[in-house]
């Protein structure tokens, strides 16, 4: 047996998260991967860029700060590879390129800025193909701070994917107009016409938390029904009930209302009553990927 450790960096629009994890390889049973450790700063990017079009100075320190401090927690770890992939707000920001450079001066962390398409590949690198039966399809819906990435699976195989530019801080930030929600609609509508049997699976830290406020255990479902009623019972509450009542952090407690309400359209667009929630996202298919030396 020899045990590796691997990081990823996901640079999002709401948080920025470190994983590590432990890569066990085997001489005969097939490799593990096992989270050792996780950690998420709440660096909104989202709420400079979609407002002013730019990373704030402030927060570009913060970055450098926080990257600073993965840097020291990997070498503590020993980790012996790792990769920071940054998302929506930082492939939005007019500054971006200026931001990226300084905070490898400060860091040196390099941060791959990439679009909807490379995140979605990155993510068919986790163990999502574990999940897809071959007589059902699927449509696979990751919610981040400033873009949504929908995947349709069929048979096994994926049949076609798009971002659209559908965050939760997009959202609170009233930057999201009626057409891109009537254009994710209308794709996500064409795309599941022929499909049968279809049935969400569901990823990012609002979908994982709304799954543990469930109470079900893990490998269930949630049904349509349940995230219809959860919607309301969150969207009554203020921002403060949902920090003292529900025990959410504040950078979770105003987010997951339009999470949850962009889950529920797709479950609804597409007929589906359906939505799986595994625990995986960007920052484990960098790892794998990195395994696979698919990323570099």
């Amino acid at each position: 047996m020899f045990i590796r450790k691997y990081g990823a960096i996901d640079i999002g629009s709401n948080g920025v998260r470190l994983l590590i994890s432990n890569i066990i390889e085997f001489d005969e049973n097939q490799t593990e991967f096992k989270k050792s450790a996780l950690i998420r700063v709440p660096i909104r990017l989202g709420e400079d860029v979609f407002n002013t079009g730019k990373i704030s100075e402030k927060n570009i320190q913060r970055m450098s700060d926080a990257m600073n401090s993965f840097r020291l927690i990997m070498r503590v770890y020993g980790v012996e590879k790792f990769k920071a992939c940054a998302t929506s707000a930082m492939r939005e920001a007019k500054n971006s390129k200026s931001a990226v450079k300084r905070i490898f001066e400060n860091s040196q962390i390099k941060i791959e800025v990439i679009d909807g398409q490379k995140e979605a590949e990155i993510i068919s690198y986790t163990e999502l193909h574990t999940l897809l039966k071959s007589n059902r399809s699927y449509l696979y819906v990751d919610v981040g701070g400033g873009s949504t990435e929908f995947t349709f699976f069929s048979k096994g195989k994926k049949i076609n994917a798009r971002s659209f530019p559908l965050g939760t801080v997009r959202i609170l930030d009233g930057k999201v107009d009626q057409n891109t929600w009537s254009e994710a609609e209308d794709w996500i509508k064409e795309n599941s016409s022929s499909l049968k049997n279809l049935s969400l699976i569901g990823s990012g830290g609002n979908i994982n938390k709304l799954y543990k406020m469930s109470g079900k255990l893990p490998g269930k479902y949630l049904d349509i029904k349940y995230l219809e009623n959860y919607y309301n019972f969150l969207s009554n509450m203020t921002y403060e009930e949902r920090i003292s009542k529900l025990d959410l952090n504040p950078d979770r407690a105003d987010v997951i209302v339009p999470a949850a309400k962009i889950y529920l359209n797709a479950l609804q667009w597409c007929q589906a009553t359906k939505i799986y929630v595994p625990k995986f996202g960007l920052s484990d298919g960098i790892i794998r990927g990195l395994y696979a030396n698919k990323l570099s």
